[in-house]
């Protein structure tokens, strides 16, 4: 009697935990702390800053095929406005940067200090700071929608950990009309400051160090006010709160993580305006060419994570010039680099955010890499969700002639992101 009561509490407990595992699969915020206790059991088991990847194939002949190959999609420069459509392109689908004139910047007398009123703060929901940034800052120019509009066309997964700059700016270019989003590399703190001044909040992305968190991970911050004397930005953080201050020099370190990205909206007849603030950065293959010469700079300069992150926008700058065997070098000196640092100072994160050394060994021939490093990557992650490593080694192994496999890969990638375009039509392409 005893045995069966027993039974019945142990089949009781089952149910309730089936229950919530089923409600956490159905509601954010349970999916947010299963996702947090299943990641710190996995990670105690698997720690993430020890699965290191060390390449090691040599370039392979390009397998004649009909599978469309992406190569990174910065922001195109202004253009008419497109006519909005129903489906976000992945990024990391079109041609490489090509030149436009390049206009010359203006010299602006600078307040040393100045703050533009903004209407609203916006907590971010699970990672979610992409969506709820970008969000805050189209609500300084009127926009009445929320994170959650932004998340639907960007991230329809909501576990995905990742929305680029270049999923922001489609949002913007195809669901908000009157306004647009240009992106660029290789930003300073006094270009920052000019768009402010200028009367243009301005995002960036950057590494972020969270409270309650393990380890370093990307994050947006949204930019609006700054004060010379103090040496401080105002800043939106969707993690943090409103009117946060952020230390000039604290920022461009961690922004340093990203490239110097920058994002900022405008409307339409306000473009003159941005133009003649980015001056020759308006212009990609410029802009790039700068974050390749500040990154070669850097290299020598830096250690630590620091140097790791000058070395890897060494290799993502190649890759956006189209110099793709130089950008394959580039990143196996850092990911060696990554290898040689202590691992309490290892930003495992970083393959979740930034895409580029797949692209790089994927046209310079080097598929096993590719297939290593994706595997590398997912095998860190307690949920592997990230779509574009399955999009990449699908790529890698269709390209070696492993069709069954590759077409699993891009099934994955697009049940993880049903706008996966390129996975959709590298699929259609293997039949």
């Amino acid at each position: 009697m005893r045995r069966r009561w027993w039974l019945v509490l142990f089949l009781g407990f089952l149910v309730v935990v089936g229950g919530l595992v089923f409600a956490a699969g159905q509601h954010p915020t349970l999916m947010y702390y299963r996702s947090l206790f299943w990641s710190r059991i996995y990670y105690r088991l698997r720690p993430p800053e020890a699965q290191v990847f060390l390449p090691q194939s040599t370039p392979v002949p390009v397998r004649p095929t009909a599978v469309t190959t992406p190569t990174p999609s910065p922001t195109a420069s202004p253009v008419a406005e497109p006519q909005p459509t129903a489906t976000a392109p992945a990024a990391g689908t079109t041609t490489p940067p090509t030149s436009t004139p390049t206009p010359t910047a203006t010299p602006l007398a600078l307040p040393p200090r100045f703050e533009l009123w903004m209407p609203r703060h916006e907590y971010q929901k699970w990672n979610n700071c992409g969506p709820a940034t970008l969000s805050m800052a189209l609500a300084f120019w009127g926009w009445s929608g929320n994170q959650d509009v932004v998340a639907r066309w960007t991230k329809p997964n909501p576990r995905d950990k990742n929305v680029s700059p270049e999923d922001l700016a489609r949002f913007v270019r195809t669901r908000v009309p009157g306004l647009r989003l240009l992106w660029r590399p290789a930003g300073t703190l006094t270009l920052l400051k000019a768009l402010i001044a200028g009367g243009f909040p301005v995002m960036v992305e950057k590494g972020f160090y969270a409270p309650r968190v393990e380890g370093w991970m990307g994050h947006y911050l949204l930019l609006y006010g700054y004060d010379d004397e103090r040496g401080v930005f105002l800043s939106m953080d969707s993690y943090l709160g409103p009117a946060r201050e952020v230390p000039y020099e604290r920022l461009e370190q961690r922004w340093r993580d990203f490239n110097y990205i920058f994002l900022v909206v405008y409307p339409k007849d306000q473009e003159a305006q941005v133009l003649q603030i980015l001056g020759p950065l308006v212009d990609e293959t410029t802009a790039w060419q700068q974050a390749l010469a500040r990154a070669q700079e850097e290299i020598p300069a830096l250690t630590g994570a620091d140097g790791f992150f000058a070395r890897f926008n060494l290799g993502e700058a190649l890759v956006y010039l189209g110099r793709y065997d130089e950008a394959a070098r580039a990143f196996d000196e850092a990911f060696r680099y990554y290898a040689g640092l202590p691992l309490e100072e290892r930003p495992w994160r970083v393959m979740w955010y930034r895409d580029a050394p797949f692209i790089a060994y994927y046209h310079a021939g080097r598929y096993e890499d590719v297939i290593r490093l994706a595997d590398t990557t997912l095998a860190a992650m307690s949920e592997p969700v990230l779509e574009e490593a399955f999009y990449w080694r699908g790529m890698a192994k269709a390209a070696l002639g492993q069709e069954d496999r590759a077409r699993r890969d891009f099934r994955k990638a697009l049940a993880l992101n049903p706008l996966f375009d390129a996975a959709r039509q590298a699929l259609n392409q293997e039949g």
